[in-house]
Formats: C-alpha cells, structure tokens, sequence
C-alpha cells in the first residue's frame, strides 16, 4: 500500500488499547483494522449523504397525489 500523506493521529488510552486488544484477538495489525473501520464509516456516512439527498428531492414538492395530477387528462 502506498503512502501519500501523513497525518497525526491522537488516541485516547483507552482507544489504543482496544485497538491493540482487537488487534491480537483478530490477529490483525492495527493498521488493517483502521483501514476497515474507515472503509466501513465512509460507506456509511454516504448512505446517510444519499438518504439525505434523496429525502431533500423529494421534498422538493409539497403536493400530494391529487394536487399533482388536478386537471391533467389521461
């Protein structure tokens, strides 16, 4: 895996160690369940932008089924 930038990244005590408790009962190193853990709140969080966006366009429109169709011939 590459490497493009580096950031600082501070921990609480009791984060580090859940992450080094995880990290031995998973047999993962500490940086694969980071990885994971962001993979797994960034497809979240664009559910949630998507739902968001979805019920924002939708509310776009404040008329109901009748008033919609009121007057249209078919």
């Amino acid at each position: 895996m590459d490497t493009i930038n580096q950031i600082k990244l501070e921990l609480t005590q009791s984060r580090y160690e859940d992450l080094q408790t995880f990290s031995q009962i998973l047999n993962k190193d500490i940086n694969t369940i980071l990885d994971e853990a962001l993979d797994f709140y960034f497809v979240n969080e664009q559910k949630k932008l998507l739902e968001k966006n979805l019920a924002d366009d939708n509310a776009m429109t404040n008329l109901d089924y009748d008033e919609f169709w009121d007057g249209v011939d078919i």
